[in-house]
């Protein structure tokens, strides 16, 4: 089961300011918050999981809900955040644990061959792929270690959960027949994305460009504060296997010259505008060319709640000791 992703410069990168918030955190905190770090928040099947290692794991997500650790009317904001994270870290180690079980693991060549694609997509050469790590205080380590986790869980799903998952031909057909009207050859997908900044009214603008009376270009032009502003939002093509299954979802149920409703991305508010569905053209695909595409769109939810049922077994074998 392949992990789909649009790639950008932050997927795998620690942002700057996430690093600065690290830094503030542990300026502020003094020795009693250093003594705190080295705490355990809870060890698993012998293997131990400290505070410092859970903030910091929480630090993306903590920026994202704009939260500062060191404010107390946030606390119970933040300690939810922990926990959220603390449960993905926990099942990181079963994971990591079974494949060990297994015999299963990631070769250097394997990480080195998603960081290429990471550069790829980022239109970065390797010098310039360096830099911006550099700048932005990320560790190679750190960026080969995510890549290797990512990888490893995509190898246990697929021998633990993919294989498990079946999709039937008349649910194929079923689902042909329910949306034969938007399923385009998805090849060269050709989007445009609108990211609201915080301090304006994004459901009066998505209002304007529904009824017409500013288009999506110009709402991306005037308003957007993604990088492709000035080109009115436009990505120009994507790869559509690159695309995480949350925009798969979206898009597959979008025509050309749609525009989604407002959703949230990364903690922002934004829109997407489907300006070609791939393959160069609006071609509708007949049934058997539809079918691949298909099949994955059926098989994703299927995968997850199979993926749930293995993650509880992996937890009810397990001993856990969380001390949060």
């Amino acid at each position: 089961m392949s992990s789909k992703v649009i790639c950008s410069k932050g997927e795998y990168i620690v942002k700057k300011t996430l690093v600065l918030l690290l830094v503030a955190w542990l300026a502020v905190a003094g020795v009693a918050r250093a003594a705190q770090l080295n705490k355990v928040a809870a060890v698993v099947n012998g293997q131990v999981i400290t505070m410092f290692d859970l903030q910091k794991n929480a630090l993306p997500d903590l920026a994202r809900a704009r939260l500062n650790p060191n404010d107390p009317k946030q606390a119970k904001a933040v300690d939810a955040v922990l926990h959220k994270v603390l449960d993905l870290m926990i099942m990181d180690i079963l994971i990591a644990q079974e494949a060990k079980r297994l015999k299963v693991s990631v070769s250097p060549a394997e990480v080195d061959k998603e960081i290429a694609k990471i550069m790829q997509a980022n239109h970065l050469t390797k010098e310039q792929f360096e830099q911006q790590l550099a700048r932005q205080k990320g560790s190679v380590a750190d960026l080969r270690a995510n890549i290797e986790k990512g990888l490893l869980r995509q190898k246990i799903m697929g021998m633990e959960v993919g294989r498990k998952v079946v999709v039937t031909p008349d649910e194929i057909q079923a689902y042909y027949e329910a949306h034969k009207d938007t399923m385009y050859d998805r090849s060269g997908l050709h989007m445009g994305v609108l990211v609201y900044p915080p301090n304006v009214n994004a459901a009066s603008i998505a209002t304007q460009i529904k009824s017409g009376a500013l288009s999506f270009e110009e709402a991306a032009r005037k308003y957007s504060i993604a990088p492709n502003k000035d080109k009115g939002g436009d990505m120009g093509l994507v790869e559509w296997e690159r695309l995480n299954p949350e925009w798969e979802a979206r898009l597959t149920k979008m025509k050309p010259g749609d525009v989604t409703d407002v959703f949230d991305l990364q903690g922002r508010k934004a829109q997407v505008h489907l300006f070609r569905p791939g393959g160069g053209g609006a071609q509708l695909l007949t049934f058997e060319q539809a079918k691949p595409q298909i099949d994955a769109i059926l098989r994703q939810p299927k995968a997850m709640e199979r993926f749930e049922d293995y993650s509880a077994q992996l937890r009810n074998r397990a001993v856990i000791d969380i001390r949060l």
